[in-house]
């Protein structure tokens, strides 16, 4: 794309000298016009590559597939253009097994705990005899592990559309549990077997990818369904136990559990609470806010908290659940506010009781104003907070997927919203 504009400035400019030549025989106006091309021209340029510039530094928020090795389902993919899931998956996974790409348990904690994943050389090629041998260690659910992810660590399976599965686990509030429960459970039993499972799953792998059918094959699944990690957790190694709601609101829980105890022991260092400062660097860190407005947020908490209290994993366990209710919080602030009105610290406790059933801790909301209040007058735009709060709560996933446009169109975009900056 960028040659091809290149190739047509060039051009262009080939023109402006032709005509220079042409008219060099005119005085005042012929002056005036060969004035103009030779300003002109190399200002157009210049805009055009400081906007390709800003262009490309945009594109680089979206991760890039950087394996040393590429796959044989990769190469199908190359004449298509991933969705942002899909190459968040391809990015971080690090096993390979008959040709198909999965993630390992660690690799999914990663995945929502990390900007990029940790450095390897290529992915992993698993025989069959290391498939057989991983899925036979599962741990049944009857166990009720609470820390399933960390104690497999590398030895497990993860497909594609059980990572898209597992995403909307780590965002859904406790009251859609229920709801997520009922949508697997299709005959209204109140268990779900493996064939209901199944059947679900492919829904979620359809609504995130959007590719022709004959294209989405590879990422999605195999024929027949190569058994995984997770299957053999909740149906057995033969696949005929069955799941219940109390099996399935625990294993939701608990990885939310997991994934929240991760990012919180990465600030905590061992210790039982992080500064408010950390607090707001992990709720901050999947936004789309630049990095001179992250540090002014920081050096607020900074400044307005000089005797740090901390925050303990319970109640920063507790506000992220709250995030996760952030659709209902949104509803309840219009209950209480008129469209731009700013709301208190009393109104904000108000709307997260009525969303979750519970408060959270007032240094907790205290923190959190000062994160967002710019103005110190003890009041925060909701709307401002609803959408900063949404890409921590989607971990970046929403926002990134609003800069995935390619080619030519896309740079006319960024071209435009440069224009109106001049």
């Amino acid at each position: 794309m960028a040659t091809s504009m290149f190739q047509r400035i060039s051009l262009l400019h080939r023109k402006s000298v032709s005509n220079i030549r042409n008219f060099h025989s005119i005085r005042v106006k012929g002056h005036a016009s060969i004035k103009g091309i030779l300003i002109g021209v190399p200002c157009a340029c210049a805009f055009i590559w400081h906007s390709w510039q800003i262009f490309k530094k945009k594109r680089e928020l979206i991760p890039m597939i950087h394996a040393a090795q590429v796959s044989g389902e990769e190469r199908q993919n190359e004449d298509r253009k991933l969705t942002y899931r899909e190459q968040r998956f391809q990015q971080f996974a690090s096993v390979e097994y008959q040709g198909i790409i999965y993630m390992t348990p660690q690799d999914f904690l990663e995945s929502v705990t990390e900007e990029t994943p940790r450095l390897w050389s290529k992915r992993t090629q698993l025989t069959a005899r290391e498939v057989e041998i991983m899925l036979r260690n599962t741990p049944s659910k009857q166990k009720r592990i609470p820390n399933l992810f960390h104690l497999m660590h590398n030895k497990g399976l993860i497909s594609y559309t059980e990572y898209l599965f597992l995403l909307c686990v780590v965002t859904k509030p406790h009251s859609g549990f229920r709801i997520a429960f009922n949508m697997f459970d299709t005959d209204g039993n109140q268990i779900v077997d493996k064939k209901e499972f199944l059947v679900l799953e492919s829904v979620f792998s359809k609504q995130h990818v959007e590719a022709e059918p004959e294209q989405q094959k590879k990422t999605q699944s195999v024929e027949p369904v190569q058994d995984t990690t997770l299957l053999i957790h909740f149906f057995g190694p033969k696949g005929q136990d069955v799941l219940k709601y109390e099996d399935f609101h625990r294993f939701m829980e608990n990885l939310q559990s997991e994934v929240l105890e991760l990012e919180f022991t990465e600030f905590s260092k061992g210790l039982r609470t992080i500064s408010e400062e950390d607090f707001a660097r992990i709720l901050l860190r999947y936004t789309l806010l630049d990095k001179s407005e992250i540090e002014a947020c920081i050096d607020r908490v900074h400044k307005r908290i000089p005797q740090a209290k901390g925050i303990t994993f319970t109640e920063f366990k507790k506000f992220c659940q709250f995030l996760n209710s952030l659709d209902d919080f949104t509803i309840a602030m219009k209950m209480y506010t008129f469209a731009e009105h700013p709301v208190s610290q009393e109104d904000f406790q108000r709307a997260v009781m009525v969303c979750t059933g519970f408060t959270l801790g007032s240094h907790v909301v205290d923190t959190v104003f000062q994160i967002f209040d710019e103005d110190g007058d003890g009041h925060l735009s909701h709307k401002e907070f609803i959408s900063i709060m949404k890409d921590r709560m989607h971990r970046g996933f929403k926002s990134h997927a609003s800069h995935t446009q390619a080619g030519w169109d896309s740079f006319k975009s960024c071209v435009k919203n440069e224009m109106k900056s001049y």
